[in-house]
């Protein structure tokens, strides 16, 4: 099986407290909510406490075209980006030894913040030494799928080339699609609820040089499903000043009648059952999303709880948020032999599972 050896996440310099993240939204909205102060308490039940971005906050106070936004998504996606894949090669506190980038068959560059053609993959192998004959997969669009997704399409990667080492490289810039002159509900829940991040994993196959020093998640098997015309859940709407969020309020509903049967039939696929997952790794699209997991698979909140910490520290990042979540795992050490579920939703609808065997 295709084993995770590594993983690193990198946040943003800029930290924010979510109060003054709401005196911010109560600056920007008052004059344009007369409930406003009904509105902000979405940002005092979400559960956050701090969230990480790229720039100052008063810088998003200020207006900024779609062109400066994105100049500076490609900048900082390259910096934060190259970190991340040096934490993650060199992270022995899991890795036997250090991993030299020139032993990387493929990339897979994950991300729906921003454009860049080249993308962002190309760049870092400018500034890394990278093989030039590395396979590169630029995955755009998927949201806050995009994590597993990434994870599932590796996977798929060394089973055809079970030699091979992989990285996923997600990246999500989420605060420099803010639209302060946009005075809708989506927008203020929105700022409610995102922020950057980014994470790398590193991915090999079974004939792979590459060892760890202590059990890591191998994965076994993925599965992917899409809800048919569902475009309108959650996404973006592309305008002439970038990027406009679209988040249903019925996502939580969606989330509570559909990913119960997905999950369930997958694991029965497996010749398993939910009393065999011991770590559920979910990507916390928010505080409600975590309790329609619970509802939906019948969980308590200890099982969501590692991730309920991510969101509380880092808020919703996107696509990195899932591996966060999982670097979080890895750091406790489960035993060998332990299952774990990922699971990540996103724009299509559509739905990702991982499942992890600890070996």
């Amino acid at each position: 099986m295709p084993t995770i050896h590594s993983v690193s996440t990198v946040s943003p310099p800029v930290e924010i407290k979510q109060e003054d993240a709401m005196s911010f939204a109560r600056s920007l909205f008052s004059d344009s909510f007369k409930d406003i102060d009904r509105l902000l308490k979405v940002f005092q039940n979400g559960e956050i406490d701090t969230r990480q971005v790229c720039m100052p906050l008063e810088w998003y106070a200020e207006p900024h075209d779609f062109e400066t936004r994105n100049d500076l998504y490609i900048k900082h996606a390259v910096a934060l980006g190259k970190t991340a894949i040096e934490r993650c090669l060199t992270n022995t506190s899991t890795l036997e030894r250090p991993i030299d980038p020139a032993e990387i068959d493929a990339i897979f560059f994950v991300s729906s913040s921003g454009l860049a053609t080249p993308s962002i993959d190309a760049r870092l192998i400018n500034q890394l030494p990278f093989r030039h004959d590395i396979k590169r997969i630029p995955i755009w669009g998927l949201g806050c799928a995009g994590g597993a997704s990434g994870m599932s399409r590796a996977f798929d990667y060394c089973k055809a080339y079970p030699e091979a080492n992989v990285l996923v490289l997600a990246v999500e810039l989420c605060s420099l699609t803010f639209q302060r002159d946009d005075m809708t509900k989506s927008n203020l829940v929105g700022i409610s609820l995102f922020s950057d991040g980014v994470a790398c994993a590193l991915v090999s196959g079974e004939q792979s040089t590459v060892k760890s020093t202590r059990p890591m998640p191998a994965i076994r098997a993925t599965s992917s499903r899409f809800m048919p015309d569902s475009e309108e859940v959650m996404g973006w709407d592309v305008k002439n000043d970038g990027l406009h969020v679209v988040f249903s309020k019925s996502i939580p509903t969606v989330i509570t009648s559909w990913l119960g049967p997905f999950v369930h039939q997958f694991v029965k696929d497996q010749d398993l059952s939910m009393t065999d997952i011991h770590h559920f790794v979910a990507h916390p699209g928010g505080k409600k999303v975590l309790d329609a997991y619970q509802k939906a698979l019948h969980m308590d909140a200890d099982q969501t709880a590692t991730s309920k910490n991510v969101l509380q520290h880092h808020g919703n990042m996107s696509s990195p948020t899932v591996l966060y979540v999982l670097e979080e795992f890895i750091e406790k050490q489960p035993a060998s032999g332990d299952f774990g579920l990922m699971a990540a939703l996103g724009p299509g609808f559509c739905g990702e599972l991982l499942l992890l065997e600890w070996q």
